[in-house]
């Protein structure tokens, strides 16, 4: 099966209107900044997305939401976008906030086949409304369903051509979650290998789950907020 295509653009022919998209990423670190822009190329409207957050103002996923390209988000975090929280008021979009760790065992839970499961976060909670609910050993648990997705976007560090990955540093987040809960997996790489030249040890995500990936050409990995100070005087 050949899994390699020559861009973000090739990779993406098959997303409609309507998909349900999941984004790695955190905050900025780790995302894949070519898949979104060939998205927002590509102009798919009335899309849900699937992510720890929607990027910031003027970049990441903050483009797809500028463009109007997304009617449903689900996530964990705000994070520092002004129009996602005026989209949410004047309720031109959806949100559904959900805590991290449990945004990342629905991810995993979709990707091990598991349709639900118990945790005793968000018990008496806004996160509890309309939740199953029940005791285990004198303890009350929250039902959450499993997330998963028509396609997922992933960055990694390093691919071969049969599509096994590996992530560098926190650039991983939630990536090879999100790798494994979705029905189409791609990928974009910043290095392509032949296979073999990846160690099996050091493989993050089996390439069973990846069905496209690329080489990246450019990638900005913008920091959201840098801060730096003064040296102190006479130091180097």
């Amino acid at each position: 099966m050949q899994k390699v295509f020559a861009d973000a653009n090739a990779a993406i022919f098959d997303v409609e209107d309507g998909a349900t998209i999941m984004v790695g990423g955190f905050g900025l670190c780790g995302i894949p900044e070519n898949l979104i822009m060939a998205l927002l190329k590509k102009n798919a409207r009335n899309l849900t997305t699937i992510s720890n957050n929607v990027g910031v103002d003027g970049f990441g996923m903050g483009f797809l939401l500028a463009n109007g390209q997304i009617a449903h988000h689900i996530g964990t975090y705000v994070g520092e976008n002004k129009l996602l929280e005026e989209k949410v008021l004047k309720k031109e979009i959806s949100l559904e906030l959900i805590p991290q760790g449990t945004f990342s065992e629905r991810i995993r839970a979709g990707g091990a086949g598991i349709p639900a499961f118990y945790t005793p976060t968000g018990v008496d909670t806004m996160a509890a409304d309309g939740k199953e609910m029940r005791e285990f050993e004198g303890k009350p648990y929250l039902m959450e369903a499993w997330l998963r997705a028509d396609f997922a976007f992933v960055k990694a560090w390093k691919g071969d051509k049969w599509g096994n990955l590996v992530y560098r540093k926190t650039a991983r987040n939630f990536n090879p979650m999100m790798a494994t809960a979705a029905a189409v997996t791609i990928a974009e790489v910043e290095h392509l290998v032949e296979v073999g030249e990846i160690d099996p040890d050091e493989v993050h995500t089996p390439g069973i789950f990846v069905k496209r990936l690329f080489q990246t050409s450019e990638q900005e990995k913008r920091i959201e907020r840098l801060r730096t100070r003064a040296r102190a005087s006479g130091l180097l």
